[in-house]
Order: C-alpha cells, then sequence, then structure tokens
C-alpha cells in the first residue's frame, strides 16, 4: 500500500456551494478522507477543470503531449472527438488515439466519430461504418457518439445517420450534436433523434431554443470561432445544462491558457461562482459518465490548487492520486509518438490555376473573422492575360484545396476577408478530410506554397513572390507534430507571425483557413471536388452570369 498523501487548503464544494477549510488524504489514487478544520487561508481545492469538446488533432500535438500542456492549466480531462485523425486514417487512427491517451498525464475519453467521411461531397481517407460505432461503443474509452454534423441526414431521417445514433443510444452513449442555425421543426426533429448537446450556438436566443428542447449547450472558446462573450450571459439563468468547450484550439492558444481562462472571465464578469464551476468542473462528467473524482471520499483523486478563486493560477494539478503538473511545468517527460500518416498528393504547377472565366460574375467565399460561417458573395470577374486574376481592391484572392489521397487536379474558387496577401499560406490541416488547403494572391505563390506542405509531408506553409518565409512539419497525419508542445507552439507563433507579416489580417489565420473547407458549415466552402453551398448542401458554380440580379454581400 502507497503512502498517504495529504493537501490541506480551502475546499471548494460545488456540489454544495461551500467553501470550507480542511485537509484531504490521498491513498492508492482515491481521496480516503476530507477532514474540516475551522481553520481559513492557505490555497484553494478544487475538482479539475474539463473540456467537454475538442479536436485534439486541432492542437496540433498526439493526445500524450495535448496533455502535458493541458495540465499546467488546470485540465484533468478531455472529451475528445478524433473524427479529424478518423478522416485520414480511418479505424487505425481511432486506435493510434485511444492507445496514445492511455500515456497521457490526464483522463483523455473520446466519441466516436459519426460522419467519417463528413460528407460524400470531398474526399477522405478512412470511413467509420455504423459497425465500426458499435465496436467503438464497447470501449470503455469512448463516452459519446461524436458531433452529428449531418444535421440534414438526421431531419431528413437517413436511415445510416439514424442507425449510428441508435447504435450509441443503446450503449448508453449521448449523443453529440453540431446543428448552427437549425431552428423550429427541424431542430424539434434533430432533438428527437437523441441529441443532446450542441457547439455551435451564436446567440443566446438559438442557445436558448436549444436549451428549451433539453440540450447541453457547450461555450466554446476556440482559436477561431468564439462565442464565449455571447454566450456566457446563459449563466445568469442556467445552472445545469453548460459546459465550456475549445472545439479546436492551436498550440500557441493552449499555451497560454485553456478552461481556466474561461472560468476566470466568468468569474470576473460577476457571474455565479458556483454555477461557473459547475459547468467547468461537474455537469461534463455527469453527462458524459467519466470516471474522474469530485473531491468525495471513495472518488478518484483529481483536483487542482489555484492561489485564488479569481485569477484561478494553477498551482498544482492531481489525476488520479499524481501531480501531474506544478506551477506551470508538466511533471510528465516529452516522449515522441508514433508518425502514422496517408499522403498521395501530386505536385501542382502554376498551369494548374489558370482559369479562363466563361461568365462576367464570379462567386466568393465571404469569410468573418472568429466566425466558422461564411457568405455567399458575388462581384465581378478580374482578369490577367485572359484567366481568372485575385482583386486586391475589393481583398479576394484565390482559394484552392489539393486532394491528398489521390493524384487529382486542384479545385479553385476565389475568398475575401482573409486580408491583401503578398504571397500564400497552406496547411494539410482542413476539415473535415484533410486535403490540403491553400489561400494566395497569384498561381505562382500557391504553387510554391503547397508543394512545400508537399515535400514535407504535410505541415503548414507561408510564402512570398521569392520565398518560403517558413514551415512547420506535421507528419502524424498530417495534422499533429512529433516536437514537443513548446517547439510545437513557438514553430506555429512563428509561421503564423510570418503570414501576418505578408498581409494576413486575421486572428487565427491558418485556423480560420482550414475551415474553409467545412462543407457543414454554412453558407459557401470549398472542397477538393468544387464549390459548395453550404445552404442547398449541393455544388453550385464559381462564375455566374449577372452581377446585378446577385445577392449583395451585405445580405
Amino acid at each position: 500500500m502507497k503512502k498517504a498523501i495529504t493537501k490541506t487548503g480551502t475546499i471548494v464544494d460545488i456540489e454544495h456551494r461551500r467553501l470550507f477549510h480542511g485537509t484531504i488524504t490521498v491513498q492508492n489514487s482515491h481521496i480516503t478522507k476530507i477532514v474540516e478544520d475551522g481553520k481559513t487561508g492557505g490555497p484553494y481545492i478544487l475538482p479539475g477543470f474539463i473540456d467537454s469538446h475538442i479536436h485534439i488533432e486541432s492542437t496540433m500535438l498526439p493526445p500524450r503531449e495535448c496533455s502535458r500542456i493541458a495540465s499546467i492549466h488546470g485540465t484533468v480531462g478531455l472529451v475528445a472527438d478524433p473524427h479529424e485523425i478518423a478522416n485520414v486514417l480511418g479505424m487505425h487512427g481511432m486506435r493510434y488515439m485511444i492507445r496514445e491517451a492511455k500515456k497521457a498525464a490526464i483522463g483523455i475519453f473520446f466519441a466516436a466519430p459519426s460522419c467519417v467521411p463528413a460528407t460524400p461531397f470531398e474526399t477522405a481517407g478512412g470511413e467509420i461504418t455504423t459497425k465500426n460505432i458499435e465496436t467503438l461503443c464497447q470501449n470503455p474509452s469512448v463516452v459519446a457518439l461524436g458531433e452529428m454534423m449531418n444535421y440534414h441526414g438526421v431531419i431528413n431521417h437517413d436511415p445510416i445517420v439514424l442507425a449510428k445514433i441508435r447504435s450509441a443510444l443503446l450503449y448508453g452513449k449521448p449523443v453529440d450534436g453540431h446543428a448552427p442555425h437549425v431552428t423550429g421543426t427541424n431542430l424539434t426533429t434533430y432533438c428527437h433523434a437523441g441529441i443532446t448537446t450542441d457547439h455551435e450556438c451564436e446567440t443566446i436566443a438559438e442557445a436558448q431554443e436549444k436549451l428549451r428542447h433539453g440540450m447541453h449547450i457547450l461555450i466554446r472558446e476556440g482559436s477561431a470561432a468564439k462565442n464565449f462573450d455571447s454566450l456566457s450571459p446563459l449563466f445568469l439563468t442556467q445552472k445545469d445544462h453548460l459546459m465550456f468547450a475549445s472545439d479546436d484550439k492551436h498550440p500557441d492558444a493552449l499555451q497560454n491558457g485553456h478552461i481556466n481562462e474561461l472560468v476566470s472571465a466568468a468569474v470576473r464578469r460577476g457571474y455565479d461562482l458556483f454555477r461557473v464551476l459547475r459547468a467547468a468542473c461537474i455537469t461534463p462528467i455527469n453527462h458524459y459518465h467519466l470516471p474522474i473524482g469530485t473531491i468525495q471520499i471513495g472518488n478518484p483523486a483529481d483536483f487542482i490548487v489555484v492561489k485564488d478563486l479569481h485569477s484561478f493560477h494553477v498551482l498544482e494539478t492531481w489525476y488520479h492520486g499524481r501531480c501531474v503538473a506544478r506551477n506551470g511545468t508538466s511533471l510528465l517527460p516529452y516522449k515522441k509518438s508514433p508518425t502514422p500518416n496517408m499522403w498521395h498528393p501530386r505536385n501542382v504547377t502554376e498551369q494548374d490555376f489558370l482559369l479562363k472565366p466563361d461568365k462576367p460574375c464570379v462567386r466568393v467565399i465571404g469569410v468573418t473573422d472568429g466566425s466558422l460561417i461564411t457568405k455567399n458573395e458575388h462581384y465581378p470577374v478580374q482578369t490577367k492575360n485572359g484567366f481568372l486574376a485575385s482583386d486586391p481592391k475589393n481583398n479576394i484572392l484565390f482559394l484552392t484545396v489539393i486532394n491528398r489521397y489521390q493524384k487529382k487536379k486542384p479545385a479553385i474558387a476565389m475568398v475575401r476577408g482573409c486580408g491583401n496577401l503578398h504571397g500564400a499560406i497552406a496547411t494539410s490541416v482542413a476539415h473535415d478530410s484533410h486535403n490540403i488547403i491553400a489561400v494566395g494572391d497569384s498561381p505562382k505563390t500557391l504553387t510554391r506554397a503547397i508543394n512545400t506542405v508537399i515535400r514535407i509531408h504535410g505541415g503548414m506553409a507561408v510564402v512570398d513572390e521569392k520565398k518560403v518565409r517558413g514551415f512547420l512539419p506535421l507528419p502524424i497525419a498530417g495534422l499533429m507534430s512529433a516536437l514537443s508542445y513548446q517547439k510545437t507552439a513557438h514553430v506555429y507563433k512563428t509561421i503564423e507571425t510570418e503570414a501576418k507579416k505578408i498581409g494576413s489580417t486575421l486572428a487565427s489565420p491558418f485556423m480560420t483557413l482550414s475551415f474553409l473547407a467545412l462543407l457543414v458549415i454554412p453558407e459557401l466552402k470549398l472542397s477538393d471536388k468544387g464549390l459548395f453551398d453550404g445552404t442547398t448542401f449541393s455544388f453550385t458554380n464559381l462564375f455566374i452570369p449577372d452581377y446585378q440580379d446577385a445577392p449583395s454581400p451585405e445580405e
């Protein structure tokens, strides 16, 4: 029997909404005694934070390395949907993530990806079938069915979609949702299928309608999509149906903070301390049936020690009776992870991007910084030597997606809102099928950026007219780095800075770019197969005949 460990301080009892000074005794990874002593002072001890929906791949770190950086911010649990690597490697990718998670510093639990491929309108490398879902739901590491992005399939009673939901419910797994702007009778149908969460709300009104259907609302604050400001007032009325989520968070942002940042921000705004902590620490455990402790006798010893209940500066993080992080440093050493991948693109040439317009106007993907939702905008075509050209006056650039699984020609579109680039950026992180996506001012810079990503077998690159300004290799499925989190964050921050130097005006240029291939988010996106209208869920033409009759960008 291991020697007992004790921790003394002001204990935060979220369930009973009280603070008391006392000592916690830990033995053999569990809490064996809690003694209240009537004293005051000392640090605060509370249950650890949980990210209720994250794609670990978006941190560009494998599970073990992601756990190291998350633990220093007081995170003891992640509910991860690995549909990114599943789109690349299928069940092989799932087994990789589950296996690597067992080496982590904290609890990493998974949602079985429900939509791999996300749609039939793009090329993916892997597939997760209904039979695979059944197999995954029998694994104790799998706690949910991942976000049901195919809300069209649910609403229209697609038999395969409904079979996946039934399989998860049969095994007692909650079903995560993904229903941006779904309201009214469509939302009723969606919820009645058994879907109980949503992390795509952008307004209080949308969230309240979903709450009335009994859904849990995940307040998301990622590197690109940020909804904390608009949704945090829900704490004024909600007690048990809120959680926090990162969804997609890049390594430099994660190095700065995690769920602790949202808790601190909510408390500073005056929202009830215990409601906020319930969303961060308790509700995810109850909803997903996580084997994580909440500072009760007999629970696993999962807790954090913080300096105060305002900044929530984390002094120590404990998971299953072991201190895994102290004073901003992970106590789990770095260890290189295996690097599975699937990579079969062809090099591109400038000629691949020479396109002759056949109509006078062009559809343009309108980007809004901080939002995944884009606009379907129409502009007059600009040409150079008879070929489609960028339009600096209107801030319009080339956008392209290249199939990474087969040797195919690139798909081409135009995009506005990424800045007036003097160069190009490219990445093999392109939700959800993770083909190569690039934005740039000319065929020349696009070609240089894309071929750089191809040469390093996946990753991110920034180029200008003359040279490659920087790149980050992502050898794990073209999604994740094999470096330590410190090195990954440093290189990523460097190339992000280079992207801004060549003219990107986006807060997170690579993150925003990666979502311009996400077909399940309206209005207009680009897949390797062509320009896609997310409102009609069908392909659409790049060139259009009549600019005057077309909706203006503001409509």
